[in-house]
């Protein structure tokens, strides 16, 4: 979703809702690691059935991760992803699905739009960036700086992200061995089934995956108490998680850490930026001298988000009393996410007057809820809108317009003036000199050893002539750390209120009388009285609103779609919107994967295209190089960064394009052809899976008709087999032995609607919120502890004085929780290196702290110096911090017991009672003596 704030908003707003993750780190025995049996219950003390993974939120990180070094070839980006799935899985550990989802071809229009902008603007973002790092190491070297020697190095081009190029066919390849290689050798996979959806199959990752999620809800044999955990970082991955209406739904992401220290790119330095670099040697910093600088790589936290706890809250900010129809949650539900698109998602511009910073979306509750009893209805109905209802939200809106901008400009002003003088009081109290080496300052609580003094007299008279320097020179002058003037000569001193940044130009001014005309005026060329063009803007982006949310919750409505404008209109404008019309063209066609890569790629991606097609990017007479402009305006639009405003690109005519590309489709090979064609889903089991057998028997028959899946052999899920040549490849490794088919959805006709509610059957998770959280949150502010994990039952740790002396001595000084989510449940809880609860037949060993006497518990416990040692052979000590009085309802491991006709275990009454672990699925068949796919 397009509201980078929007995460940030719901997780302050809805604290409860954040959950650490715990994870189970693999040990090393005599220098071998031992990998983690992932079939054991889960440490995070509830059981998920279906992983889906968005996978371009794997690929991206781990082909150009921004915290540390980058990959340095293909090689090493395969194993990163490998080992990113493998401590995802290890988190969530699947009991029954593991879906992999990687965005495909024929994207909708409105979509591609959206890609087409960002790679112009990466493309452009990195040359600038390129230039002027070259710029400024010219300017330093010339005074006679100090910088390392440049790396040559090439530099990957994350555009190569994109369906139909040979870098995600090679991803599609290794995916498939990786997939054949745990279903072997990980029991945690034993009876798992593995859907892999490549970049040739159509649609958005995430889209392709609620998609699985509406047609396996429509069919008869669904479970309706399933437990999905879906992995993303995206924000509209919470807005399609609700759509669902499933009541166990989780979203697991990376724990967002905002001000990571980053190098200069220069001169490898801590502290500055390259704009700021002036090419000064390094100081020396200590013994280890060569460790100074280097940017500390830390392991990425990952956190859950409830959507089970969010719709609580949900319920109690949306139910209202005495409506004049029947309040329905599930509904109000549809309309709050509905809401939420106004305030910008992937395929509209947010409107001018609603920002997530600053309330928008309270306010538009607000004012719902004060409309609603006017409206008759609710808004939404199964991803179909009421424009008549949406109208007076709207409306509404427009009434308060004028005061929501002259409050924007006032709270602006406000915060420049308290910035402003924030500047000033701290350059007024900084010291006019701080010494250096053996008498700088030392931080309090500083473990490392301060220099030992040596030869003080010369130490001091050298701080002195460094004092008198520094007084003596120039005030244009600038020192280097050594105290002598730097080789550059002279900066210009800035005045006063210099060092704020430059204000962007604002032609709009929002604030004032008249705003409305010069928005149309400067952003669509036209005047505010053109009614008929700003009703023609409206009802564009109406069209954009049924769209997007028939999207969320019925599918892709029409692939040709898209918002012909790179603004939008005001509130006040959706006045007579009640009549206009919302249906979308049916049997639209589809780009293939290489007309989607002249769409949305620049220029200087063309290498990942064929040379005749790459020509029609460069070539002055070509007939399409206006799509393909060298350089192009950002438009601030009222913010204050260029990755924050308006690319203004041209859109891509679609009838142009196909015309072009009709001449040079006969220059593709084969190998481009292949790519250029589009795929489908293939499913993986194991050996021992139920299904693998029903697998064999297919491949024997050599039947090329689709057949049905048995629901009782694949925990319920349903859909099309067909046998497929592309599905497996020639294993080199006889060891390695998965089946692969292709596998296809359910069907329905074009006409079906699915249903936005909860199904029958299931059953609501047992309440997190106490009964006054809610008040104190929103009315007087007190804070107030919310639930810690996912048990309810769960008893806290329990630490002596004693056992906080030690850990006073043991642990770092910082006691402050990693992260931003102070409410969620801290790491040193249960998570943490420092505080795990023991599983199975782990026994408690003590050794610092020894289990007390009721009879002598007033004593406290026995001093260190005076306790007996105590060893067990066979069994790690586990320190005081360490143990943790076992939940009553703790799991133990368990096999599957109870299996119902679908093959799933059938769940007892209490939820927390659903820890199990996959037993075996009976006798291993037999392996058949013809040859089988196998992937690799």
């Amino acid at each position: 979703m397009g509201v980078p704030a929007f995460f940030r908003w719901l997780s302050r707003k809805y604290p409860s809702i954040i959950v650490n993750c715990i994870e189970e780190k693999a040990k090393e025995c005599n220098g071998v690691k031992v990998p983690i049996d992932t079939s054991k219950p889960n440490p995070n003390e509830v059981e998920f059935d279906n992983l889906y993974l968005d996978m371009n939120g794997i690929i991206h990180p781990c082909t150009h991760p921004e915290d540390k070094p980058a990959p340095k070839n293909e090689d090493e980006m395969m194993v990163a992803i490998f080992e990113y799935i493998d401590r995802i899985f290890n988190i969530v550990r699947p009991r029954r699905l593991l879906y992999m989802a990687i965005d495909g071809v024929v994207t909708p229009r409105a979509k591609m739009n959206q890609q087409r902008s960002r790679r112009f603007r990466a493309s452009k973002e990195g040359m600038e960036a390129a230039e002027e790092k070259q710029k400024i190491r010219q300017e330093i070297l010339a005074k006679g700086g100090f910088l390392p020697p440049e790396e040559v190095k090439e530099r990957f081009d994350s555009n190569c992200i994109t369906p139909g190029t040979e870098f995600m066919d090679n991803l599609a390849k290794c995916l498939r061995y990786y997939i054949a290689d745990r279903l072997n050798s990980d029991p945690g996979w034993k009876n798992l089934t593995v859907i892999l959806s490549d970049a040739s199959a159509p649609g958005e990752g995430e889209h392709k995956i609620m998609d699985y999620i509406r047609r396996q809800r429509a069919q008869p044999n669904h479970d309706p108490n399933t437990h999905h955990c879906l992995c993303g970082a995206d924000a509209d991955l919470i807005m399609l998680g609700l759509a669902t209406h499933e009541p166990n739904f989780t979203i697991i992401r990376e724990e967002f850490k905002p001000n990571k220290p980053k190098p200069c790119a220069l001169c490898n330095q801590m502290g500055h930026e390259v704009k700021d670099c002036q090419g000064l040697p390094r100081e020396k910093q200590g013994k280890h001298d060569q460790f100074a600088d280097t940017v500390p790589v830390s392991e990425q936290e990952f956190i859950f988000i409830r959507l089970c706890v969010l719709r609580e809250y949900l319920e109690r900010e949306l139910t209202m009393a005495s409506l004049p129809f029947t309040f329905d949650f599930e509904r109000s539900v549809d309309d709050w996410v509905f809401m939420c698109f106004f305030v910008g998602n992937d395929f509209l511009p947010h409107l001018p007057s609603l920002e997530i910073r600053e309330g928008a979306i309270d306010r538009l509750v607000n004012i719902y809820k004060n409309v609603v009893h006017k409206t008759g209805g609710y808004l939404t109905e199964s991803g179909f809108v009421n424009l008549q209802r949406v109208q007076m939200i709207m409306l509404a809106v427009g009434e308060v317009e004028d005061s929501i901008f002259k409050k924007r400009k006032d709270d602006d002003d406000n915060f420049k003036r308290r910035q402003k003088e924030k500047r000033k009081r701290l350059k007024r109290d900084q010291p006019s000199f701080i010494p250096g080496g053996q008498f700088s300052p030392q931080a309090l609580g500083n473990r490392s050893s301060p220099q030992a003094i040596s030869n003080p007299r010369q130490a001091a008279f050298e701080m002195r002539m460094h004092q008198n320097s520094t007084t003596s020179a120039s005030p244009n002058t600038s020192l280097t750390p050594d105290g002598s003037p730097s080789l550059g000569g002279g900066i210009k001193r800035k005045c006063e209120d210099s060092d704020s940044e430059p204000e962007p130009e604002d032609n709009i001014r929002l604030w004032e009388t008249g705003w409305k005309q010069r928005y149309y005026k400067n952003k669509f060329d036209v005047d505010a009285s053109d009614d008929k063009f700003r009703r023609k803007v409206v009802q564009s982006y109406v069209e954009g609103l049924c769209w997007v949310l028939r999207y969320y919750y019925q599918g892709c409505a029409s692939w040709n779609w898209y918002y012909p404008f790179h603004y939008a209109p005001f509130a006040s404008d959706f006045e007579g919107i009640a009549d206009m019309p919302s249906d979308f063209e049916k049997g639209s066609k589809p780009f293939k994967p290489l007309e989607q890569l002249m769409g949305v790629f620049p220029a200087a991606s063309g290498n990942f295209l064929p040379p005749t097609w790459r020509k029609l990017m460069t070539d002055p007479e070509s007939s399409i190089i206006d799509f393909y402009p060298e350089d192009f305006a950002i438009d601030l639009n009222g913010k204050k960064y260029a990755w924050q405003g308006v690319a203004l690109l041209p859109f891509v005519d679609e009838r142009r394009l196909r015309a072009a590309l009709e001449e040079v489709y006969p220059d593709l090979t084969p190998e481009e052809s292949r790519r250029n064609s589009l795929g489908g889903d293939v499913l993986f089991v194991g050996k021992h899976h139920p299904l693998c057998d029903f697998i064999v028997e297919q491949y024997k028959s050599k039947s090329a008709e689709a057949v049905d899946i048995p629901p009782e052999l694949c925990h319920g899920i349903q859909g099309k087999l067909t046998l497929n040549d592309n599905a497996g490849l020639s294993c080199p490794n006889p060891q390695i032995l998965s089946f692969s088919i292709s596998f296809k959805d359910p069907q329905f006709a074009e006409d079906f609607v699915f249903k936005a509610t909860v199904l029958p059957g299931a059953k609501k998770p047992a309440p997190v919120l106490k009964p006054g959280d809610w008040e104190k949150t929103n009315n007087d502010g007190r804070p107030w502890r919310p639930q810690l994990g996912f048990n309810r039952d769960r008893k806290p740790v329990h630490l002596d004085q004693s056992a906080f002396r030690t850990l006073g001595h043991s642990m770092p000084r910082e006691r402050g929780m990693p992260g931003m989510y102070p409410n969620a449940v801290p790491l040193g809880a249960y998570g943490s290196p420092y505080a795990r609860p023991l599983m199975g037949s782990q026994q408690q060993i003590p050794k610092l702290l020894p289990n007390l006497r009721p009879q002598e518990s007033w004593r406290g416990p026995t001093p260190l110096f005076q306790q007996t040692p105590q060893r067990t052979a066979g069994a790690a000590p586990l320190l005081a911090w360490n143990r943790v009085v076992p939940s009553p309802n703790q799991f133990q491991p368990a096999q599957y017991q109870g299996l119902g006709p679908m093959a799933y275990p059938q769940r007892p009454e209490e939820r927390m009672d659903r820890g199990r672990q996959v037993g075996d699925a009976g006798p291993t068949p037999p392996r058949p003596a013809f040859p089988l796919p196998c992937l690799r």
